[in-house]
């Protein structure tokens, strides 16, 4: 039997985004509509949006819904930014934040995953304000800097350098930072040549990989 997926997101969004405290309506109306069930391999698909992240393969996850919820509601977006999403995956990060910026340079480290990615936002005809790159996410991706948001999906043991320097005045770093079992989601804020950082939450995400992660 195929599941209700309308269903299954409006149960989503009420359960574990609303109920957590995420308010932010382009936000809550983005996971309302983008059909996480597309991003998630076929043998996992039924449990596409239960309350945890989910094996998408080479040891990668896509994240918990809150989790993504909450990186894009930290970001604080209009609509008229240019965003670096990290740790790609199969592309339902870089869905979230298309519908929530201007434009989206979406880098994933392992290209199987970047190809699938592709794929994936053309089959849901979602990106078309997204770019896909295969690189090291940890180097960012100099080409489109500066960037108003940088959402990173995967665990760096310190904020790697180069992601500051892309990151525009006025700008927000979003990041889990700390071993390879516990972090702090960090959120850091550039605003008038100052730089802010605050912890958002505590957070379990797989190891950031590259020059500026776990070798």
């Amino acid at each position: 039997m195929i599941p209700d997926w309308p269903s299954e997101r409006r149960r989503m969004v009420e359960r574990q985004l609303r109920k957590r405290g995420i308010r932010d309506p382009r936000v809550l109306n983005a996971m309302l509509t983008i059909p996480r069930e597309e991003f998630v391999p076929h043998e996992c698909r039924v449990c596409s949006y239960q309350d945890e992240p989910l094996q998408i393969g080479y040891g990668q996850t896509i994240s918990q819904p809150y989790m993504i919820a909450l990186m894009a509601e930290l970001l604080e977006l209009t609509g008229a930014e240019t965003v670096l999403d990290v740790g790609g995956g199969s592309g339902y990060h870089a869905a979230v934040l298309g519908q929530l910026a201007a434009r989206v340079v979406s880098i994933e480290i392992i290209p199987a995953l970047a190809r699938l990615a592709e794929q994936n936002l053309a089959r849901t005809a979602l990106g078309g304000n997204i770019t896909v790159v295969c690189g090291d996410g940890s180097q960012g991706w100099p080409d489109a800097a500066p960037y108003a948001g940088i959402s990173v999906a995967a665990a760096a043991p310190d904020i790697p350098e180069p992601l500051l320097a892309q990151l525009g005045d006025p700008g927000r770093l979003v990041i889990p930072v700390g071993d390879r079992l516990d972090q702090e989601l960090r959120l850091i804020v550039k605003s008038e040549g100052a730089t802010h950082e605050h912890i958002a939450t505590f957070c379990r995400f797989v190891p950031l990989r590259g020059d500026g992660g776990w070798r």
